[in-house]
């Protein structure tokens, strides 16, 4: 199936890099009123328990908006360590430990995505190798099979199914997955050719968004 970008509906935007002074880079997104702070720290000394002798050891920590991380955010941060894997260039600093802290601010649905993009900006404004960057898309299928991209709490909560995709920006690749529901193969197809179109767009937003910092810098 082949969806363009144009064709697909997504929140307005809005990202700010380098907001926090003691991260080695730190990010803001919001994505409607879904909203989370990325910081991100290292390289640095790693305990010798976590030592990796040919590359760096990633830790995401995910912070609630209230109370203590449980077994969802456990989840979610696993799904973010793995597109963060697949993205840097890890045995560029071996023995060395890199930690990237995400605080949920407001959550009005599509927050797995929102960590990606937020956790994206923030590995660029820390400076960090990468070999390309990821973004990341949910899109929900509604009880009469209709997909909605970007969908918020509310359209969460009338789904049958949710998908979320980190995309990568070279090749449009699907780096990784995470899904709920119930679904038919066909319509996780369509969910992906939809994600890789809208991954456009939020590839667009990233360059924009770094031009105009740059530009005020000058």
């Amino acid at each position: 199936m082949e969806c363009t970008p144009s064709a697909v509906s997504l929140r307005e935007f809005g990202c700010e890099q380098n907001l926090l002074s003691r991260p080695d880079g730190s990010a803001s997104f919001t994505q409607g009123d879904t909203s989370v702070l990325a910081a991100v720290y290292g390289p640095a000394e790693v305990k010798v328990s976590k030592e990796i002798y040919d590359r760096a050891t990633l830790e995401v920590i995910i912070q609630p908006k209230v109370g203590l991380a449980s077994v969802k955010e456990r989840a979610q941060e696993q799904c973010v360590r793995e597109s963060c894997e697949a993205s840097l260039l890890m045995s560029l600093h071996p023995r060395s430990s890199l930690t990237l802290v995400l605080q949920e601010l407001h959550n009005d649905g599509s927050l797995l995505s929102c960590f990606l993009n937020a956790g994206c900006m923030a590995m660029m404004d820390a400076g960090l190798p990468m070999s390309c960057l990821f973004c990341g898309v949910t899109c929900a299928i509604h009880t009469d099979g209709s997909i909605i991209t970007d969908p918020t709490a509310a359209q969460e909560a009338e789904s049958r199914a949710l998908m979320t995709f980190a995309v990568g920006n070279k090749e449009r690749q699907v780096m990784m997955t995470s899904t709920k529901g119930s679904f038919s193969v066909q319509e996780m197809q369509q969910c992906i050719a939809i994600s890789q179109a809208a991954s456009e767009k939020i590839f667009s937003f990233y360059r924009e968004s770094l031009r105009r910092r740059y530009s005020k810098s000058v």
